[in-house]
């Protein structure tokens, strides 16, 4: 067996055509422009890069974007304050605060500062509270690009098994409420479970979201499963020369496409997602915001 290859790069640019033509529409038909705006604290050189790209997509989307770029020593108030004010702006729809933040602020108190229907990153405790109970929500969007995967490539989900191999706020637990809001049978695993690999090899749905490279084998599989591997983690790669490093996820690939039914590669698989369902936020936050319609299959 081989295992279908989801391609999350064709799938991600997919989604993002289709938040560029709804984009254009709400436009033409009610002169509106989503806006989304970032906040980047200190000069770490991956959130760098990420709100680059972030930047970048929204203003392809056809997306206002507003970039505010804090030195690392401002204080938690200064943040507070800039949050504020963009909670006010009604020109600005989704906000995004990249993370980490600098040791000194309290991550918990800054996000929950951030309005509830414009925080796009779904980590608002009102948020998390709202999708753990069924109610309308914003939703966290790697686990909301996961969910639009399996929809796309299963149809329903309805009583299928799925685990989820990991408790973070950020992944583990909103992929768990989305598929139970979606009638699957979910199991959460993570490190203190006992015979997690049994337990792995009863999904017919594994979301690896562990942080582990390559922790979870073909062994671990049930043949013909959907494997979405969430991790992204960096190991040296000595063939290609010293000092060299090569990214690989949760999922040892070569033994696990061998056995499952589909999986998602690293890199390429969930990780531009991410940015997609950021650009599907923003455009639902803004529609909710002005009493439209929600954008059909961007959301749920």
């Amino acid at each position: 067996m081989s295992a279908e290859i989801i391609d999350g790069k064709a799938f991600a640019a997919d989604v993002r055509r289709k938040v560029a033509a709804q984009v254009a529409r709400l436009k033409a038909e009610h002169g509106i422009t989503p806006g989304l705006a970032v906040v980047l604290v200190g000069d770490d050189p991956a959130s760098q890069v990420y709100v680059r790209n972030k930047g970048k997509m929204t203003v392809e989307a056809g997306m206002n974007s507003f970039e505010h770029r804090l030195p690392a020593e401002t204080e938690e108030a200064a943040l507070l304050a800039l949050l504020d004010d963009l909670n006010a702006d009604p020109t600005v729809h989704g906000i995004l605060v990249q993370l980490p933040l600098p040791g000194h602020m309290d991550e918990a108190n800054v996000i929950n500062r951030i309005a509830p229907e414009k925080d796009v990153d779904g980590f608002h405790i009102s948020n998390v509270g709202r999708l753990a109970t069924g109610q309308k929500a914003m939703v966290p969007c790697t686990p909301l690009g996961c969910l639009m995967m399996l929809r796309d490539l299963h149809g329903s989900l309805s009583g299928m098994d799925a685990v989820v191999v990991g408790r973070s706020n950020i992944v583990g637990k909103p992929m768990a409420q989305l598929l139970l809001r979606d009638s699957c049978t979910v199991t959460i695993a993570h490190s203190r479970t006992r015979n997690i690999e049994e337990l792995c090899r009863r999904a017919d749905i594994l979301v690896a979201a562990v942080g582990r490279a390559e922790m979870i084998t073909g062994a671990w599989i049930k043949p013909g499963a959907t494997v979405i591997d969430v991790g992204i983690n960096r190991i040296p790669a000595p063939e290609r020369g010293e000092g060299r490093t090569r990214l690989v996820g949760d999922v040892h690939f070569d033994s696990a496409a061998r056995v499952a039914g589909a999986i998602t590669p690293v890199p390429g698989g969930v990780g531009p997602m991410t940015i997609a369902c950021l650009l599907a936020n923003t455009l639902t936050a803004c529609c909710r915001a002005h009493g439209l319609p929600e954008p059909e299959g961007l959301t749920v």
